[in-house]
């Protein structure tokens, strides 16, 4: 299904089957699960990052991690090497297809712009547990512009083609060229991550003083309109609690950037992402879910469940 053609298929019977986020077992699905295990996959990136994520963190792991949650999840492939693309896309197809994980589908990693890319899609379209395909492009090695190269643009082509939908992970002040990467693949459906990497303390100069802001509060706004103004695209409200210093945060100084990424985008193109253990830069995931809870207490509960669970469900195809 095709990005023309999602914006007809808002299924009705799907959101009414969805409980209210309120109720002690409301199903959460969590879109942006990451999982490693160094001893079968160590992302490159891994050996420079912050402490805390130099560890295995497994099924295990996020099951302690979110426990009294009802929660199902969406792999989110963790910027592997390419040569480990396929390992890591058959791993957690066998996880997934297994059934004992909250795991039930994937976005796995590959690179739109190589030779062989559509080969590559071919081996997992259409399986009906991946659904979509990642690159990071806010990385040092990635230039900006990139998205935009021909051979990029034509493997993202490729996606569409074979019904697997993109998401942009990139640097904010970069959201103008994920727009016109969204003009000119019109049979590609994307998803734009981690609310654009909006950093809410571009909001708030009195949080983490002295810490670097990733972009200008208004510059961030004009890219995030430019991106919701493409037909279809998804948001998802992921990511930002990783730019905020652990302990020192509340949910007002993450509500700027999460409300404005909901009007921009309306209520039925965002869903919720968890981004563990990324998260833990800034809080553990139960304390990003309940600081987004507080966020959006006040939107009415038809809308809390679609950016809970009814969105995610039905723009995935998932079965729940």
């Amino acid at each position: 299904m095709n990005r023309r053609q999602f914006l007809h298929t808002v299924s009705a019977s799907t959101l009414a089957s969805c409980t209210t986020f309120s109720a002690p077992d409301a199903l959460i699905i969590d879109t942006h699960q990451h999982l490693w295990d160094r001893r079968v996959i160590s992302p490159p990136w891994l050996s420079g990052a912050p402490e805390v994520l130099r560890h295995d963190y497994v099924t295990a792991d996020y099951l302690k991690a979110t426990a009294g949650l009802n929660v199902k999840a969406i792999y989110m492939e963790v910027d592997v090497a390419p040569c480990d693309h396929i390992k890591e896309a058959d791993g957690i197809v066998a996880q997934c297809r297994a059934g004992k994980t909250p795991t039930i589908a994937a976005t796995i990693g590959g690179r739109p712009a190589s030779d062989n890319f559509e080969s590559y899609v071919k081996r997992y379209a259409g399986n009906g547990i991946v659904k979509g395909l990642r690159q990071v492009l806010h990385g040092p090695s990635t230039p900006a512009g990139f998205c935009l190269s021909q051979d990029f643009v034509r493997g993202v082509r490729t996606l569409g083609k074979h019904g697997l939908n993109f998401e942009l992970t990139m640097r904010p002040t970069e959201l103008h060229d994920a727009a016109k990467l969204i003009q000119q693949c019109p049979d590609t459906r994307f998803v734009l991550d981690h609310c654009g990497n909006g950093d809410p303390k571009a909001f708030n100069p009195k949080l983490g003083p002295g810490l670097k802001r990733s972009c200008a509060a208004d510059e961030w706004k004009r890219g995030i309109d430019a991106v919701a103004a493409q037909p279809g695209v998804m948001c998802k409200i992921s990511g930002i609690v990783a730019f905020v210093p652990p302990g020192q945060w509340h949910a007002e100084d993450l509500a700027p950037v999460v409300n404005y990424c909901l009007d921009a985008f309306g209520p039925d193109r965002v869903f919720f992402g968890g981004d563990w253990p990324v998260c833990l830069l800034g809080s553990p995931v139960r304390g990003w879910v309940d600081a987004l809870k507080q966020i959006v207490s006040s939107r009415p509960a038809s809308e809390q469940r679609k950016l809970w669970s009814g969105n995610a469900i039905r723009f995935y195809g998932l079965k729940v």
